[in-house]
């Protein structure tokens, strides 16, 4: 009996002892986040980007802009300014929800036809073909899908 106690209090506190560690991502850093700039290929990082020239940016994607194109890229540059901390990091929820989304890639042409064209075949297929893009795929041939089905109940009734 003494020992089914001691063994009763010992899981209890074994089990009150494990806690659960929830890490803190470190926030981003404007400096790593690289965006493509002119046709060339040439990646610039977010806080260059807020910090460039007009004429240098004009340099780099060999393109002269207009008046209202250098207004329009200030206002732009001025938002970027206000949505990145003095440390370099970005303050701004919303435009690390858009980095990261633009990280997963957006729209999958090909997973999007492949869904409205054969619906849930189409899925299945989507979840076959190998490749990098396999979760954008996935996604875009199961919202394909969904409004494949959409528009079948629409026509039919």
């Amino acid at each position: 009996m003494k020992n089914g106690f001691f063994l009763i209090i010992a899981l209890f506190a074994l089990s009150f002892s494990f806690a659960n560690v929830v890490t803190k991502l470190p926030p981003l850093k404007a400096k790593d986040i690289l965006v493509p700039i002119g046709n060339t290929g040439q990646k610039i990082s977010l806080l260059d980007l807020s910090r460039i020239k007009i004429k240098e940016v004009e340099t780099l994607t060999g393109k002269k802009m207009s008046l209202f194109e250098k207004a329009g890229f200030r206002a732009a540059q001025h938002k970027l300014r206000m949505n990145i901390n003095y440390d370099g990091t970005i303050n701004s929820k919303r435009l690390e929800k858009r980095l990261k989304s633009a990280e997963d890639g957006g729209f999958h042409l090909g997973g999007f036809a492949l869904g409205l064209g054969l619906s849930l075949i189409g899925v299945l297929i989507a979840y076959l073909l190998p490749g990098d893009s396999q979760a954008r795929r996935t996604k875009w041939a199961w919202i394909g899908a969904a409004l494949s089905v959409i528009w079948i109940v629409i026509l039919v009734a």
